[in-house]
Parts: C-alpha cells; sequence; structure tokens
C-alpha cells in the first residue's frame, strides 16, 4: 500500500471510489434520491473542483498501483483545529487497513500543522461509519447539524484535544 498526495490525472479513479461508496454505504441512510442524484457527471464536476483547490490536502492509498482510498482534509478557516472533510475506501479493499491509514495520517499533517483537535462529520444514521471512526479514537462531542442539501442529521466527532489522544 502507498500513500500520496492526489493529482488530477487520479480524478476518474477517486470517481470511481467515491461513487462505489457513496452507492454503498449511504443505502439506508440518505432518501433514495440523494443517493440517485450523484451521478458520474457530479461527482466527476465535485472532484475536480475539490482537486483544482488550494485549501487543503488530498491523499489517496494504491494498492496493487490502483487507486482504492481517498481522504480530503484541511485546517479549519477559524481556531486552532482541522477537519477531515472525506474519507473513502473501495469496497474492494477494505479489509487492507487503508481507511485507518488515510485517517490517520491526515490526523498526523493536521496535528502536525498546528492543529489541536480535528473534527469529521458523520450522518447519525450511518453507524458502522460511526463505529469505525469510534474505534480509532473519534469521539462525538456534542456537535450536531442537519447536512443542508439531503436534510439528514450528522454528528461532530473530534480526536484530540479536550483530553482526547
Amino acid at each position: 500500500m502507498t500513500l500520496r498526495p492526489a493529482t488530477s490525472d487520479d480524478r476518474d479513479a477517486i470517481v470511481a471510489v467515491f461513487l462505489a461508496c457513496w452507492r454503498e454505504s449511504y443505502v439506508g441512510v440518505l432518501p433514495a434520491a440523494a443517493i440517485e442524484a450523484m451521478t458520474d457527471d457530479r461527482a466527476q464536476a465535485l472532484w475536480s473542483r475539490v482537486l483544482a483547490s488550494t485549501d487543503g490536502a488530498v491523499l489517496v492509498a494504491e494498492h496493487d498501483g490502483l487507486v482504492q482510498g481517498v481522504t480530503r482534509f484541511a485546517p479549519e478557516q477559524e481556531g486552532d483545529g482541522g477537519a477531515v472533510h472525506s474519507l473513502y475506501v473501495s469496497p474492494d479493499a477494505r479489509g487492507l487497513g487503508l481507511g485507518t491509514r488515510l485517517l490517520d495520517t491526515a490526523y498526523e499533517s493536521l496535528s502536525a500543522g498546528g492543529a489541536e483537535s480535528v473534527a469529521l462529520w458523520v450522518f447519525a444514521a450511518n453507524a458502522p461509519s460511526i463505529a469505525f471512526y469510534r474505534g480509532r479514537g473519534w469521539q462525538p462531542d456534542g456537535g450536531a447539524r442537519t447536512q443542508a442539501e439531503f436534510g439528514e442529521p450528522e454528528l461532530r466527532l473530534r480526536r484530540g484535544g479536550r483530553g482526547q489522544a
């Protein structure tokens, strides 16, 4: 397994991982219309914007020469923290530890950059994701919001600061 910064050349591989996760992981979490609304074209446009931006880092995880995972993270605009904005691992690569490596690398990078704590948002109904993050030291901190685009509640998890590891 190799972790490396993503480039614009990785877009199609990232989109494939993202869509596979989107369509599998959010069934039962998001309304069917939201899942169907994430078309190939919409995902390509989304990741083209992400890869062209300079406001954060995007890492990919390769396994056997294929991009099988991606995470995006950045320092928070205000305050002393950071945020993991996304983490996706191909369903074909689950169990290889890619998600843990990507998440830990994002956290370590943000911490080394001065973040006292790092936050991420997860859909409240996505119990497997919450269990994954909690098993890696991320804890709910009481933050909650309703994601405007999908109307589904999200919980904020945090690692570091406030006595957390």
